[in-house]
């Protein structure tokens, strides 16, 4: 790319993109991000398409941003980019040549065009508020528009054309901010719900190879496995799956998908595999169902949404009866007028969503998704919080930490027969054994015979003349009686409560204990005294170790109840049995075995990095970073909720205080207009701005 450095400082560059045509289109700028962000050395940058400058924050060497710019080439970008089938950047410039197209027109009709033109437009303008107003009339409803509509009528009767003009300006100005930024934050709310699938596996003569997504085309075919994200559109081939289809259509039980079935983007495989041939790529069908089911559906909003829409109607009668009250007391029409001209429902109909929206979009910017306003409402008023312990508070990456060998075993074979038979069941345990193995350089023979694998309890095989058994304490002692050799017994009861134990066993005798543990997140301690100070009044733990694992790891942390050996319809008991008590509950958690939990909460809340189920069925999305993401989480839905109760005190104090002025007479119609319609945007702008937290502590307590 032809570019120049046109300012620079430490971790910062501005360039100047040098361009054929006069202005960068708006597909190069999204492109040109795009490929920025997807640089492992981007900490953030922003294209601005009318003076072609690029802003970017890097880390790394300055010398290798330079490379990779100095090598760009639009060809290569539109073959490794994929940008989303609606651009934000396309739908601001719409609105910002509707928003200013509107008031240079107002202007230019204001100041140069003759009276009988001046009048004759603003009659043309009041027909759509008339005719809306007159259909409330028809269905004998009592709401905004019909308000609106007498406002309107009988300024125009009056021959105060001013106030009629300015009215309906204010009007139409603040259905086109609300329209523009209702529009945005689904747009952005959206694209953090989109799929993040980069790499597919694609079928070729010479086999499956891993191929972005963005180069799949129409007619491929993509393998996809077990807790995998269906990234495309199209028609089973091959194999056979249960595909969770939750997020499109609500039902919470896998479906069947045989030869000839369609399956849709977004929707994941719970059980089996399939190959699929693509019939539409790039998941944008996906992104246009969110959008429309974040548009559409009702029982998304949140009950202080729904509250504030139906208050706003129930207002209405009241704004007319005032007026009614003040032209019998009075005797004046023009007071009359006045109370008419400020109603509560614009500024509640209007700020409610708009501030939970904005609250969803600026936890997309802390990478937590949102999937709809009432989850925020249940963070906020939630008192325990449930968390699986895999994955979340400890990572998902089991290590071996010691062996200890019985039977006069040693410590390396027993490693190497692990390994052997491991190898072939790669669940986590199994994969910090054979890692173990490679990094202690051991190689396994295949001397073992058919390997049996029982689901959540082990395994069992041959070598030689022996019978091999690895798996659980319930597998290796009460399943198949085996024992601890004679005077070991004093080793045995001395292992490691912190670790998982993974048991080996030859003919019967313990032959050795394999301690695996999950490296504990730093920050769990410390968010869990944040939460605490949040409100949070109880903290739980399910997991499927043992009772002396879970006692250690809930000690250290800090957790008030915690449930060991359970199963996933376990969890869900757990959860339900907690709501039945009165809690509100939120779940966290990150495997296909916690799906079943997180759909029971009130809220439940996935990590990232887990299983796609488990992020299709949670209600929000974290980051694997940072637990600390749960703090801010909670940090946000309070501030939420805060904004939303000092919305309610501003609408109901300041238009009750105009319509008290407009009854004395100290304001007129077009000022208690003006005035009313300017609360309203003031307080809708006020509902995008980001949230005030600072006053709520998180920070790890000294």
């Amino acid at each position: 790319m032809n570019a120049v450095i046109i300012h620079e400082s430490r971790g910062r560059m501005r360039l100047q993109c040098r361009l054929k045509q006069k202005e960068m289109s708006l597909r190069q700028a999204d492109l040109l991000e795009a490929w920025f962000q997807k640089q492992s050395w981007t900490s953030r940058v922003t294209v601005h398409e009318r003076t072609g400058c690029v802003i970017l924050y890097y880390t790394g060497a300055r010398e290798t941003v330079l490379q990779a710019v100095r090598q760009f080439s639009w060809k290569q970008a539109e073959q490794s980019v994929s940008l989303p089938a609606h651009s934000s950047r396309m739908l601001n410039r719409q609105f910002e040549e509707k928003l200013v197209g509107k008031a240079a027109l107002k202007l230019v009709s204001t100041l140069f065009l003759p009276t009988p033109l001046r009048i004759a437009r603003v009659l043309w303008h009041a027909v759509p508020f008339l005719r809306k107003g007159l259909r409330c009339l028809r269905q004998n409803k009592i709401k905004v528009e019909l308000l609106d509509a007498v406002s309107i009528g009988l300024s125009i009767i009056r021959r105060d054309f001013a106030t009629a003009g300015s009215v309906m300006f204010l009007l139409e100005l603040g259905e086109l901010l609300e329209e523009w930024t209702r529009k945005k934050s689904v747009q952005d709310l959206a694209q953090c719900m989109s799929l993040n699938v980069d790499r597919v596996w694609l079928n070729t003569p010479e086999g499956e190879v891993l191929t972005p997504v963005s180069q799949i085309r129409p007619g491929d075919r993509i393998a996809v496995r077990v807790g995998g994200v269906i990234p495309v559109d199209g028609m089973v081939t091959d194999g056979e799956a249960m595909v969770n289809q939750a997020s499109l259509t609500g039902e919470s039980l896998p479906a069947a998908k045989r030869p000839g079935s369609l399956v849709y983007a977004g929707t994941t495989i719970a059980e089996g595999a399939c190959t699929i041939e693509v019939r539409q790529t790039s998941g944008q069908s996906r992104y246009d169902q969110i959008v429309a089911m974040i548009e559409r559906s009702e029982q998304m909003k949140s009950a202080t949404e729904s509250k504030a829409a139906n208050l706003a109607d129930k207002l209405v009668p009241y704004t007319f009866a005032g007026s009614l009250l003040s032209l019998i007391l009075t005797r004046n029409v023009t007071r009359a007028l006045s109370v008419l001209m400020v109603d509560f429902s614009c500024a509640l109909k209007l700020a409610m969503p708009l501030a939970v929206l904005s609250a969803m979009r600026e936890a997309g910017r802390e990478h937590i998704t949102v999937k709809g306003g009432k989850f925020l409402e249940t963070i906020a008023r939630a008192d325990t919080i449930v968390f699986d312990k895999t994955g979340t508070l400890a990572r998902a990456c089991p290590k071996v930490v010691r062996i200890i060998p019985f039977s006069g075993h040693r410590e390396t074979e027993m490693l190497r027969l692990a390994a052997c038979l491991e190898e072939h069941f790669p669940h986590s345990m199994a994969n910090a054994v054979v890692e173990e193995a490679k990094r202690r350089d051991l190689k396994h023979e295949e001397l073992h015979s058919k390997v049996n694998y029982l689901v959540a309890h082990g395994i069992s095989s041959s070598v030689g003349q022996e019978r091999v058994l690895i798996g659980s304490a319930h597998f290796i002692f009460e399943d198949e009686g085996c024992t601890v050799p004679a005077g070991e017994q004093e080793q045995f009861d001395a292992l490691p409560l912190e670790c998982s134990h993974l048991y080996l066993a030859i003919d019967g005798q313990l032959a050795a204990v394999i301690c695996i543990a999950d490296p504990q997140r730093e920050e769990a301690q410390d968010v869990l005294a944040a939460l605490r100070r949040l409100g949070i009044q109880k903290a739980v733990m399910l997991t499927g170790d043992s009772r002396r694992t879970a006692e250690a790891v809930a000690s250290r942390i800090g957790i008030d109840e915690f449930c060991a050996e359970v199963l996933p319809e376990d969890k869900a008991n757990y959860v339900a049995a907690l709501r039945a008590q009165g809690h509100t509950v939120i779940m966290v958690g990150d495997g296909i075995n916690d799906s079943p939990a997180l759909s029971e909460a009130d809220a439940g809340i996935a990590v990232s990095d887990g299983a796609a189920i488990a992020q299709e069925i949670a209600d929000i999305t974290i980051a694997a970073e940072s637990l600390w993401e749960l703090a801010r989480l909670r940090q946000l839905a309070m501030a939420l909720n805060n904004r939303i109760r000092n919305i309610y005190r501003f609408v109901l104090g300041f238009n009750g205080g105009l319509i008290a002025l407009g009854v004395a007479g100290l304001l007129p119609p077009s000022a208690s207009a003006t005035l009313h319609n300017l609360s309203t945007l003031g307080i809708s702008l006020h509902s995008m701005t980001s949230l005030p937290c600072n006053g709520i502590e998180t920070t790890p307590e000294k």
